[in-house]
């Protein structure tokens, strides 16, 4: 029954307009990831201070507005409350201070050396190593020695915005608190020195610090261990003159740091030796406050060392330590995944030039063969829906074959363009149309299989060409009586436009270099739907065509191969066909084949634990087409990640550098792949453009995919919009019907062996088992004046889904032919 045209108009505006309104899904989920990893990556980059402009030093400027008790000053530097002074510690007192750490190497032995003397020191510590490293900033604090901000990130903090510096101190604060649960009053500029290099830019800074409650510290002696320049050195640099007190500057982190250590051995009992104490700067601070009290009749606040932190600040403080632990879990995680891609790339390419090479060099000697010329009678069928613009074109070229007997069936899939009319029209003497209601590409093939006379099958997409011998050259390896199918050599014959060049590049390196590797190890997962051949007893076997899968033809290979048939490439029958053309159109089509490939693999899956040529198949293609054609794609996005990520924040010419041999092997494995094919190479400079745009959109194909595939949600098939290969090649005149050739055999059941597969473990286990599945549809209607019109208004989401046979009987079957 059709519905009203009303209804149908409301309905078709109403699913527009939720079109209009809503983004895709596709597009939702590539928002939602580009969103994830850009947001994962400038994290990673804040917390591992990349922004490399940041970490510049810079020349002393104007100092004219810096007081000059300042400029020759102490180096602790007090602005607090509107204040300008600076303190020194008391004479015969040393301040070991230790910048850029928590360092989970250096730290702890630094740790043991001031334990070992009975000596503390203040750790001016960078937050973004607090948060990586929170137990050994807690036992920094416990064994007796001070905290003290040196920012989160290690920037020149005259080079970034006032916002971000107050950012920078806030972020080690609460670090610090979450970590150790203490709250410090001093901070430590990264490229800071001496008072006497504080300048105009700096002491703006210094009071902004102030404003905030902090004391500033500098250094009064630069040991220089830096720059590594021996133990002796180091020990004579940081050694102050007479019985002067100093804040000396030491590095427990930021490189090899065995220098520091030997030289604090010798160092510290040293200077014990000479009558210095060691404090931290608060505990040396408020000695000097308390020599002060001795001349003033008002006491002195002291200060108190690492004082307790607020709650606020540790339930602050987590929420970092978590954000910074999930972003470098993220990144080692995209690290180890760049490895494995990295891995499994070479990988690849090794077995790929290896065995593809193999494979070429046999089929091209000159004493190879099949075996005896294979001259037997062909059947080809032709599903076809809505196939307007191609189909003529498409059955000319294997009408006019130079095979000696050809019986081409074109099965009209309820097309509604009058591809069959077409075809009729053409009035080729073994060309046959078989009218079917739609039920689906597997329905159609099944029945022009059960309709065909022959026992060597050959099956042709509606859009696609082949050349005067590519059936000829299609049939001859089933001269071995083990072969049960072939794949032919499928080429794109509208090379014109952008993305269909990028089609060609791909077709010849990922489709038929691989097939080449995969007949190598037995396991060819795929006879291409646009040009395959078949035994007639091979299929019966397997149950025919299943609808299970919007992959049917990787579903029959598999079945082959499990069922012990061999599977073979051969790339001397080419075929022609029209590739999509547009971005959506090359969506539709990608989406489907590799959703169709892992509903394939799922339902082969006990192939795996099966014994026999099933589990020699199980346990060699499915792995290999699980990692090579599903993993290493799905992962292959992390080169790119890590690219932009190389690109912004690390070495840009070491970037390149990587990139460029990447993209070195690529085109050295094309350049062999397209000379395998006697392509021009010409093409292949459109490969780096691949890496921009084409690759992400077969990333996002294959993660939707897998999504769709785990989440268990059902995809439609898409119909792709044909322009035709109008000036392509060999479109034959009509020839003559081959001598003594009958075109209208008998229909029989098909598959003709239903009543032999009742055993679950067959590898046709789960494959259709009854007749053609033709679903109830209504037939051509008639007005009062006798006019035919169709019974529906057909659009892309009403298609039908793969795995969803259709209710009801099989509908009618009209043939014309010959």
């Amino acid at each position: 029954m059709t519905r009203p045209p009303a209804r149908r108009g409301r309905n078709r505006n109403r699913s527009r307009s939720r079109r209009r309104l809503l983004p895709a899904p596709r597009v939702l989920l590539g928002l939602l990831l580009i969103s994830l990893f850009v947001g994962v990556l400038v994290v990673q980059a804040y917390i591992n201070a990349e922004f490399t402009s940041d970490h510049l030093e810079s020349e002393v400027g104007d100092q004219a507005g810096v007081p000059a008790a300042i400029r020759g000053g102490g180096p602790i530097i007090n602005t607090t409350g509107g204040q300008e002074s600076s303190s020194r510690l008391p004479e015969r007192t040393i301040a070991l201070t230790f910048d850029d750490g928590p360092d989970p190497e250096w730290t702890p032995k630094v740790l043991d050396v001031l334990r070992e003397n009975d000596a503390h020191g203040t750790f001016f510590v960078v937050g973004s190593e607090v948060a990586r490293q929170p137990e050994l900033t807690k036992r920094i604090v416990t064994e007796g020695n001070e905290l003290g901000l040196h920012t989160f990130t290690h920037p020149n903090m005259q080079r970034i915005a006032p916002w971000r510096r107050d950012l920078e101190l806030s972020q080690t604060q609460v670090a610090i608190a979450r970590a150790a649960n203490v709250r410090t009053n001093l901070v430590r500029f990264p490229y800071s020195s001496k008072p006497q290099a504080i300048d105009e830019v700096n002491w703006k800074i210094v009071k902004d610090a102030g404003k905030l409650g902090y004391l500033v510290v500098v250094n009064d002696i630069d040991s220089e261990d830096w720059q590594r320049p021996g133990v002796a050195q180091i020990v004579k640099t940081a050694t102050p003159p007479g019985d002067a007190s100093a804040v000396i500057l030491f590095h427990d982190a930021g490189g090899d740091r065995s220098q520091t250590l030997a030289a604090l051995k010798v160092f510290i009992p040293a200077m014990k030796a000479r009558g210095y104490r060691f404090t931290t700067v608060t505990e040396g601070l408020n000695l000097s406050i308390a020599e002060q009290e001795k001349d003033q009749t008002v006491a002195l606040p002291l200060l108190p060392v690492n004082p307790v932190a607020a709650s606020t600040d540790r339930l602050r403080g987590s929420g970092l330590l978590w954000t910074v632990r999930l972003a470098d879990g993220m990144v080692w995680g995209l690290a180890g995944l760049f490895l494995v891609v990295g891995l499994l790339t070479i990988g690849r390419t090794a077995l790929l030039l290896l065995l593809a090479t193999r494979h070429a060099r046999q089929r091209r000697r000159p004493d190879w063969s099949w075996g005896p010329e294979v001259t037997e009678p062909v059947s080809v069928i032709v599903p076809a829906y809505n196939e307007k613009e191609g189909i003529e074109a498409a059955v000319r070229s294997l009408a006019g074959g130079d095979y000696p007997a050809i019986e081409v069936v074109v099965v009209d899939d309820g097309s509604t363009d009058g591809t069959a009319a077409i075809v009729e029209r053409l009035g080729l003497p073994n060309v046959r149309v078989v009218r079917v209601p739609n039920g689906g590409k597997s329905n159609a093939l099944n029945t022009g299989i059960a309709l065909a006379r022959h026992d060597i099958i050959v099956t042709v997409d509606g859009d696609t060409i082949f050349e005067p011998d590519s059936i000829r050259m299609l049939v001859q390896p089933f001269a071995s009586p083990a072969v049960g199918a072939v794949a032919g050599n499928v080429k794109v014959g509208n090379r014109q436009t952008l993305v269909a060049a990028w089609q060609h590049i791909e077709y010849v390196i990922g489709f038929n270099l691989d097939r080449r590797l995969y007949e190598v190890l037995n396991c060819m997962p795929t006879v291409p739907g646009a040009i395959g051949a078949f035994r007639r007893v091979a299929l019966a076997e397997v149950g025919g065509v299943s609808d299970e899968t919007l992959a049917e033809d990787t579903d029959v290979t598999m079945a082959l191969c499990r069922a012990g048939w061999r599977v073979v490439y051969e790339e001397r029958a080419k075929a022609w066909t029209e590739a999509p053309t547009t971005l959506e159109q090359l969506y539709r089509q990608r989406y489907r084949w590799s959703y169709g490939t892992m509903q394939a693999m799922w339902k082969h899956r006990k192939a795996l634990t099966d014994s026999g040529d099933s589990g020699r198949f199980g346990r060699v293609g499915l792995p290999f087409l699980a990692l090579f054609g599903v993993a290493l794609p799905l992962l292959a996005p992390v080169v790119d990640i890590m690219l932009v990520y190389g690109l912004v924040f690390w070495e840009l010419s070491a970037t390149m550098v990587a990139w460029g041999l990447m993209l070195a092997l690529q085109l050295f494995t094309a350049a062999v792949a397209f000379r395998f094919d006697n392509e021009s190479m010409r093409p292949l400079w459109r490969l780096p453009l691949q890496q921009f745009a084409y690759r992400q959109l077969m990333y996002l194909v294959l993660i939707q995919s897998a999504l769709t595939a785990m989440t268990g949600g059902r995809l439609r098939w898409h119909k792709l919009h044909r322009a035709g290969l109008g000036g392509a090649r060999n479109s034959a005149a009509s020839p003559a019907a081959p001598p003594g050739q009958d075109v209208a055999p008998a229909v029989d059941t098909w598959p003709p062996v239903l009543d032999q597969l009742g055993d679950p473990d067959h590898p046709a286990a789960g494959r259709a088992t009854a007749r053609p599945p033709v679903p109830t549809q209504s037939v051509p209607h008639y007005d009062s004046d006798h006019h035919q019109y169709d019974s529906d208004d057909r659009y892309d989401d009403e298609l039908p889904s793969a795995g969803s046979p259709p209710v009801g009987g099989s509908g009618p079957v009209f043939t014309r032919g010959a």
